[in-house]
C-alpha cells in the first residue's frame, strides 16, 4: 500500500519492473522544474497530485501559458483532499482508452490475473460505465497486458485483491502503466460475473492464509458484464450533486442483473458523501445482449426525489460509438460539448413529456374537486382511468 500509493514512487519501482510507464517526471519541486520537464515531454500534459486518486488533484493543460495556473489548482486540491501537495506531471494521450486489470495473488506467492476491465467512459476522470471484457482486446494482447500487470504486483510482493490500471492507445497498440490501487473496486462484479469467482470471498479465505486454488491457466472469461454507477447527479449541470429525499426508489430485477446499493424509499440523500446510489450490473452471452439487457435494466430503475444519470446511461449506451467501442476516456466531455449525448429533440421531448404530466396532473385536481362540489362519478375521461402508454 505504501509503495503503490504514492503515484511518483510507484512509477520508479515500475521502470525497475520492466512494465511500460507513461512518459513523465516526478519529485518536481520549483515552477522551473515543472516548466522545463513539460518543454521535454511535450504538450499537452497531465498535473496529478502525486497521493492522489479519483480524478481529484488532476489537471490537463494544452499549453504552456496554462501551466502556472494549473499547477496551483491542482496542488491546492491535492492538499484539500490528501494532505500532501506533492505533483507529478505526465504526457497526456488525448485518445486514449483506460483499461485495467485485477490481480490476485496469496500469501504463499501465488499471483494471478483475473482479465481485464474497460472504464473509458468517464466524467471528471471518474468511471462512470465499466465492462469486461474490453472490446478493443486481442487475445494475443490481453495475454501482454496480463503478464505486465503480474509482474507489476510482484514487484511489490502483493497479495490479495488489487487492480492494475493502464492507459492504452488504440491508434498503435500501445500501453502504459497508470497505477496501482491496492484494494477491491467499485467496478469488481463484473470479473465476478465474467469469471464465476466471488472476490469478497477469496479475499477472506487468502488473509486467512488459504492458498488461491486457480492457477492462469484455468481461468477463463465468460459472456459479457457491464455495470453502470447510478448517481444523484444532473448530467445537464455539469454533473452536480443533487441532494434531497428518494420519494420512490425501485430496482430492477430478472436473470443476469444484479444491483449493489446501499438506499431505499424514504432515505435522505446527503451533500455529505459520495452522491453514488447503486451500482446496476448484467451479465449475458455477448456484449450486445449485454447493452440491451443494461438498457432494460435501465428502464426499470424508478429514482423520484433526485436527479440521476440514469437517462444519460441511455444516451451513452445507444450512441454508436460505444456501440464501435470507441469511448476514449474524454468522450463524454467532448460529447456533452457537442450536445450529441442529449440530442435538442431529445430536450424538446423531455420538455413535452414534463408539460403532458403537469397537464393530467391539472386534470386530477380539476375531477377531485368536481367530485367534492357536485358529489358525482369523477369524470369518465379521467387520464388515471386509461393510463396506457402513460409513464411518470
Amino acid at each position: 500500500i505504501r509503495a503503490m500509493g504514492d503515484k511518483a514512487e510507484s512509477k520508479i519501482r515500475m521502470k525497475a519492473a520492466g512494465v511500460p510507464t507513461v512518459p513523465g517526471a516526478e519529485g518536481l519541486e520549483s515552477f522551473s522544474e515543472f516548466e522545463k520537464a513539460a518543454d521535454e515531454i511535450g504538450y499537452p500534459i497531465l498535473v496529478k497530485a502525486s497521493a492522489g486518486g479519483g480524478g481529484k488533484g488532476m489537471r490537463i493543460v494544452w499549453d504552456a501559458n496554462d501551466l502556472p495556473e494549473e499547477i496551483d489548482a491542482a496542488r491546492r486540491e491535492a492538499l484539500h483532499a490528501f494532505g500532501d501537495d506533492r505533483l507529478l506531471i505526465e504526457k497526456y494521450l488525448a485518445d486514449a482508452h483506460h483499461i485495467e486489470f485485477q490481480v490476485f495473488g496469496d500469501k504463499h506467492g501465488h499471483l494471478i490475473h483475473l482479465f481485464e476491465r474497460e472504464c473509458s467512459v468517464q466524467r471528471r476522470h471518474q468511471k462512470i460505465i465499466e465492462e469486461s471484457p474490453s472490446p478493443l482486446l486481442t487475445p494475443e494482447l490481453r495475454k501482454e497486458m496480463g503478464e505486465a500487470a503480474v509482474k507489476a504486483a510482484q514487484a511489490v510482493g502483493y497479495y490479495n485483491a488489487g487492480t492494475i490500471e493502464f492507459i492504452f492507445n488504440p491508434a498503435d497498440s500501445t500501453f502504459y502503466f497508470l497505477e496501482m490501487n491496492t484494494r477491491l473496486q467499485v467496478e469488481h462484479p463484473v470479473t465476478e460475473l465474467t469469471t464465476g469467482l466471488d472476490l469478497v470471498h477469496w479475499q477472506i479465505r487468502v488473509a486467512a492464509g488459504e492458498r488461491f486454488p486457480y492457477s492462469q491457466e484455468e481461468l477463463t472469461q465468460r459472456g459479457h458484464a457491464i455495470e453502470c454507477r447510478i448517481y444523484a447527479e444532473d448530467p445537464a449541470n455539469g454533473f452536480l450533486p443533487s441532494t434531497g429525499k428518494l420519494l420512490q426508489y425501485l430496482e430492477p430485477r430478472g436473470p443476469g442483473i444484479r444491483v449493489d446499493s446501499g438506499f431505499r424509499s424514504g432515505d435522505e440523500v446527503t451533500h455529505f458523501y459520495d452522491p453514488m446510489l447503486a451500482k446496476l450490473i448484467v451479465h449475458a452471452e455477448n456484449r450486445g445482449a449485454a447493452t440491451q439487457k443494461m438498457q432494460a435494466a435501465l428502464r426499470e430503475f424508478i429514482v423520484h426525489g433526485v436527479v440521476t444519470n440514469i437517462d444519460f446511461m441511455q444516451a451513452v449506451l445507444s450512441h454508436p460509438d460505444f456501440a464501435n467501442g470507441k469511448v476514449s476516456t474524454r468522450w463524454v466531455e467532448q460529447s456533452m460539448d457537442s450536445g450529441s449525448l442529449l440530442p435538442r429533440e431529445r430536450q424538446q421531448a423531455v420538455g413535452f413529456q414534463m408539460l403532458i404530466a403537469a397537464a393530467l396532473t391539472d386534470l386530477t385536481i380539476v375531477n377531485r374537486q368536481s367530485k367534492i362540489e357536485n358529489r358525482n362519478e369523477p369524470d369518465p375521461f379521467s387520464p388515471w382511468k386509461n393510463p396506457n402508454g402513460f409513464r411518470n
